[in-house]
């Protein structure tokens, strides 16, 4: 089974939280904050979306930065994902 997003829709996979600090301090599991890093799994077409065109500036495989609170979590076949809107992601990772 895939997920295949429609509109302005992106579905990311979250990058895994670092377990230790900089300075070598080991977190535990509830104090390791949410990353807001994602690896785009899939993009949506884009189009006429509320009446403005919507054209998709990011492609599969790269990463991203996108806001703290956006999206929609989705667990499939054992794995987790979040899909958020394209307006929703803040930069792209080179």
């Amino acid at each position: 089974m895939k997920l295949v997003p429609l509109g302005d829709k992106i579905v990311l996979r979250q990058l895994e939280a670092e377990e230790t600090t900089k300075s070598g301090i080991v977190l535990p599991g509830q104090a390791k904050e949410k990353p807001q890093e994602a690896e785009v799994v899939a993009v949506g077409p884009g189009g006429n979306i509320d009446g403005k065109e919507v054209v998709m500036q990011v492609a599969v495989g790269q990463k991203v930065i996108y806001s703290k609170y956006a999206g929609t979590e989705v667990e499939l076949q054992g794995e987790s994902f979040i899909i958020v809107k394209q307006s929703d992601i803040l930069a792209i990772v080179n």
